[in-house]
């Protein structure tokens, strides 16, 4: 299809350069030098892309990016801000707009930022009529993907949609086991950085002293043991999407370093002296609250402003607990398929009473382990209350394992570290032989195999 791109900006040359590298790549441009100009033109003709100027002459760019938000909702608008103004890149994000551009105008970045929006367009036009909101049975069959519709649920459901028509940084929030990557992978799999990487990492998972190498990469010699020149995390996810998880546990340090990466779309490898241009969109997710940290110091409230343009809050089960029985369904047909077993077990009235009324301090992951331990022992096709496993364990006092481990660890993880030991007992026993081991545990050949992958059992 061709394209037809809105610009809008009070000066002259920039107007002409804008024009100029935008019909280069094929499009058609129309320009205005004003918010009344720009009004005519979207009411006489039909856009694909809007990019405008903040300062004009007869009012403020974002009041038209408001304007399109509300009566042209499948046109994708950026804005250009003043060099250094994040503030008024993330009010522009909070109110809709697709993306942003700095003065002065990068023309490769603008050049990447323009495909984007085009791409997410494209698509769009495919899926849906000309007045049709984007409502594909492809979306819809992703977001089969985030089980349940309960009211939750299907506010999440409504905002990953949204988010994921737009390139603003989202702050993904909720307990350990809620669901926030998968909602991150939502977001992307949904937008138009769907063919590019998806790159996820766990902040808290690297140690400092490699963190500047990891995200940003380095040089040959850059320091003891760079033996070769590698790619970080944002060159790896380059045109796609990196995802920041546990962004909490980001040294202060860090944290400078990065703001400088995302607010300046570059990064500055280890050792090197020029910067390397990325196309990233940010997406950040936490079991913690940030605002607190911001508060105490811990967490630069600079980069919390960057980083949670927008919130997306994944609930715990408790705050979902209709979504329970067709959650069990699910994961009952899943296990049984990678066990390579015979039909799920059916899960008797009680016992599905019971799980609906369980606390789920570990939410999704804990109900998915709870499932596991029950088809491991149960008799025949049937889960029973006890097979379930959900009452307190007594251990005598004097077991030191108990006494040592940490107050806040559930019973869900105590059960995993008995579970682990049994495998590990039962392989020593069978002298690592892992038939014989199944055998002794009673349980088949491929569930034993999964046991051992998921406690990375070697």
């Amino acid at each position: 299809m061709q394209h037809h791109v809105l610009v809008i900006d009070d000066e002259p040359d920039i107007r002409e350069l804008l024009d100029l590298t935008l019909s280069r790549m094929g499009l058609t441009v129309t320009t205005a030098e004003d918010l009344a100009e720009a009004r005519r033109a979207l009411a006489m003709g039909k856009f694909s892309f809007c990019l405008t100027d903040m300062r004009l002459p007869d009012g403020n760019g974002l009041d038209l990016v408001r304007e399109i938000v509300r009566d042209h909702p499948q046109l994708p608008a950026a804005v250009i801000t003043a060099h250094g103004r994040v503030e008024d890149a993330v009010t522009a994000l909070k109110i809709g707009a697709f993306d942003f551009v700095s003065k002065p105008v990068d023309l490769s970045i603008l050049r990447k930022l323009v495909n984007t929006a085009l791409k997410l367009r494209t698509e769009e036009s495919e899926t849906a009529g000309p007045d049709e909101q984007d409502d594909s049975p492809f979306a819809d069959d992703m977001m089969d993907r985030l089980t349940g519709n309960s009211e939750a649920i299907r506010k999440c459901k409504d905002m990953i949609r949204k988010l994921a028509r737009s390139q603003a940084p989202v702050m993904i929030s909720g307990d350990s086991g809620s669901g926030k990557e998968l909602a991150a992978r939502l977001i992307h799999d949904l937008g138009p950085r769907v063919d590019q990487p998806f790159v996820p990492v766990n902040c808290g998972a690297i140690p400092t002293e490699l963190m500047e190498s990891e995200f940003f990469g380095h040089l040959k010699g850059s320091f003891t043991g760079a033996g070769t020149d590698k790619e970080g995390l944002f060159q790896a996810a380059d045109g796609g999407t990196l995802l920041l998880d546990e962004v909490a546990d980001l040294p202060l340090s860090m944290q400078v370093k990065l703001l400088r990466a995302i607010q300046e779309k570059a990064v500055l490898p280890v050792g090197a002296r020029k910067e390397v241009p990325i196309d990233v969109r940010i997406l950040s997710a936490s079991h913690q609250l940030l605002r607190p940290l911001v508060d105490d110091g811990k967490f630069r409230s600079d980069l919390f402003f960057r980083l949670n343009v927008i919130e997306l809050h994944m609930p715990g089960l408790d705050e979902r607990r209709e979504d329970i029985a067709e959650l069990v369904e699910r994961f009952l047909k899943e296990i049984t398929e990678q066990w390579d077993e015979s039909n799920p077990p059916v899960v008797l009235p009680d016992a599905m009473e019971a799980l609906k009324n369980h606390n789920y301090t570990g939410n999704v992951r804990e109900l998915i382990n709870i499932l596991q331990r029950a088809i491991t022992m149960c008799e025949g096709n049937t889960i029973e209350v006890d097979d379930l496993m959900l009452e307190q364990v007594s251990v005598k006092e004097s077991e030191p394992s108990l006494t040592k481990r940490d107050e806040d660890q559930t019973l869900d993880t105590y059960i995993e570290d008995i579970e682990k030991k049994m495998l590990e007992d039962a392989l020593k026993k069978a002298r690592y032989n892992k038939t014989r081991a199944a055998e002794l545990l009673g349980i088949s050949f491929r569930s034993f195999r999964y046991k051992l992958k998921k406690f990375d059992i070697d």
